[in-house]
């Protein structure tokens, strides 16, 4: 199979989608990977390092997604990528579908196959692919959070972790997944009074036992938040339905109830937002200010952090790649149903069931398309 990797082109992204390490694993195989020119610098991987490992550097991103079987990027297609792909081409990586309605219809009249990253499930019923991005989402969260509290950036001029004598901001984290779990670790280390909130009893209950004793838990609802916000110096969104798009629990009315200078980190942006007021940001321009709070809503924050990022994502998706490649699409997905799961589009056939409820469209599922 020919694989191909193109250069990220969304705003401050500076990942890539795999390593050199990738690239000759899948090359020991017998497949071709065609990677474009300088598409892994900003991660710090170069040319050479890619030629090394066997794969063939193209100066034009035309040329990889017209040779490529099968495309494989880190974030969503952009609208120039989506007209250089292919009926029965398929794309492998993260779409959120749910909460972006253009790339949706754009995607389906492609007629390429699309598989993505967030909706593929293993056996334990977890989200593999998007495990490690939520890692490093939910602790650079707390980082951010702590950064844009600061007076200098527009924040109450407050300490997370305060000082002997002065007491620590107080984190609330509405979502005790993986982004939550990794944002309310690094807010404790750092000293603040941090609060989770889920609906799910059980994963408090397992929460509440290895947490640090400076994080504390409560059910989430509508009541519960609006008495913590007066209180609250930093909100962290980590809530996520997996392929749907994120429920707003926080409204423009709530905000109200902060204090000036406040910070919002919305982690769950990329799939809708779970503040109201919240819309996607960029490294770039990464704040704006709603009720005098400030929203922090970078849509792809690993990106801040390519190295890292790059890694640990490809550790994830390259054993889903190798098994594309050496069986084929249909027969990959077919052999695991979770894998299956992570199927949203083909032929121009929407079979993720939240992405065709998103947007009244039509669904078909999975096993009744792939033949």
């Amino acid at each position: 199979m020919i694989i191909g990797v193109p250069r990220e082109i969304k705003t401050n992204e500076n990942r890539v989608s795999m390593t050199p390490g990738g690239v000759e694993a899948l090359v020991a195989r017998g497949h071709s990977v065609l990677v474009e020119h300088d598409g892994g610098l900003n991660s710090g991987f170069t040319n050479d390092a890619y030629k090394n490992a066997g794969a063939t550097i193209l100066n034009q991103v035309s040329e990889i997604w017209a040779k490529s079987d099968m495309i494989v990027k880190v974030k969503e297609p952009q609208p120039v990528e989506i007209k250089m792909s292919k009926p029965g081409q398929t794309v492998f990586t993260y779409f959120h579908f749910a909460a972006a309605r253009d790339l949706t219809l754009d995607f389906i009249a492609s007629k390429a196959t699309a598989i993505a990253y967030e909706t593929v499930q293993d056996k334990h019923g977890t989200l593999p692919l998007l495990t490690p991005m939520s890692e490093v989402a939910g602790r650079m969260a707390a980082q951010e959070g702590a950064k844009y509290l600061e007076h200098r950036m527009g924040g109450r001029g407050v300490l997370l972790g305060g000082v002997p004598g002065v007491k620590p901001a107080v984190a609330l984290v509405l979502g005790g997944g993986i982004v939550g779990t990794n944002a309310a670790k690094i807010a404790a280390g750092l000293g603040a009074q941090v609060i989770m909130m889920d609906v799910n009893l059980n994963r408090l209950r397992d929460l509440d036992d290895f947490m640090p004793k400076n994080v504390m838990t409560m059910y989430s609802s509508a009541s519960n938040i609006k008495e913590l916000l007066p209180q609250v110096d930093l909100l962290i969104g980590a809530v996520l339905i997996p392929g749907a798009k994120a429920p707003n629990l926080v409204t423009r009315e709530m905000l109200k109830l902060m204090r000036k200078g406040s910070v919002i980190v919305d982690v769950a942006v990329d799939q809708g937002g779970c503040v109201e007021t919240c819309h996607p940001t960029t490294h770039e321009n990464p704040t704006y200010e709603v009720e005098g709070v400030i929203h922090y809503c970078v849509a792809n924050m690993p990106g801040a952090v390519p190295y890292t990022s790059t890694i640990a994502l490809t550790n994830a998706t390259l054993p889903y790649v190798i098994k594309i490649a050496d069986m084929g699409p249909v027969k990959a997905l077919q052999s695991d149903p979770g894998f299956m799961l992570g199927l949203n589009m083909v032929d121009g056939k929407v079979t993720c069931k939240a992405v065709s409820e998103a947007f009244d469209l039509d669904y078909s599922p999975a096993a009744s398309v792939l033949t």
